[in-house]
């Protein structure tokens, strides 16, 4: 099987490149470089960039490329560091997400925050395959959740409490996952997302962030996926 992993920044990338065998090699494409790891399986490891905007154009892009070569993906992996909600997701943890959400794809009413399937049209999440994500989720001891996808990162105490409420199953915040899963939908390939916590959700105190020890969890966590990932029958229902 081959998978995309999309990933914001190349830290994260390379963290994910450290947990597969074999050496990288460079794929040029119209919207990036990705690092190619082939084995029995192919790892296609991409920086797609920050934000959900960013990323879903990348994506899209080494889809179609994928498409257009004959081999497309069975699977993309939207993977990095983000924000735990507490007391769910302590920093240096790993999650799983079991709903990928777009926690401000809206509008901002008298009443409160509507998402935009509330005004008729749009989609604000999007689900992986519920035997993937078991599968994971046994295999790293991560728990499974909600992982909310921000265009803006959350700094106050007074927001992260807005997002529990509104998303009671939340684990973290990033700002990339919806934006891969809506490429992945377009092409019609399943989407799983992973995230290691490097700091909590809420005042902005860059001092309290552990982005080594997030990358780190992020490399041994991915390494304990990997089979999983390789073991799933995509053709499941």
């Amino acid at each position: 099987m081959r998978f995309l992993v999309a990933t914001a920044v190349p830290a994260e990338r390379d963290a994910v490149a450290r947990a597969l065998p074999g050496t990288a090699r460079e794929v040029r494409l119209p919207g990036g470089t990705l690092h190619q790891v082939a084995g029995p399986h192919t790892y296609d490891l991409l920086a797609a960039g920050v934000g959900p905007a960013r990323a879903a154009a990348s994506t899209a892009a080494a889809l179609t490329a994928a498409a257009l070569d004959g081999s497309p993906y069975a699977l993309v992996v939207s993977a990095g560091i983000a924000g735990g909600l507490r007391p769910a997701a302590p920093v240096g943890s790993l999650v799983v997400a079991d709903e990928i959400t777009a926690a401000d794809l809206g509008a901002e009413t008298a009443e409160g925050f509507l998402p935009v399937t509330e005004l008729g049209f749009g989609t604000v999440s999007h689900r992986p395959p519920e035997t993937l994500v078991r599968e994971v989720t046994a295999a790293t001891g991560a728990p499974s959740g909600t992982v909310l996808t921000v265009s803006t990162v959350t700094g106050t105490e007074t927001r992260a409490d807005a997002l529990r409420a509104r998303h009671p199953r939340a684990l973290a915040e990033a700002m990339e996952g919806f934006g891969v899963a809506e490429a992945a939908a377009a092409h019609r390939v399943p989407v799983l997302e992973v995230r290691a916590v490097s700091n909590p959700v809420g005042p902005r105190d860059r001092a309290a962030w552990r982005v080594g020890d997030a990358l780190a969890a992020l490399t041994e966590g991915f390494g304990k996926l990997a089979p999983a990932l390789e073991s799933w029958n995509p053709h499941e229902p």
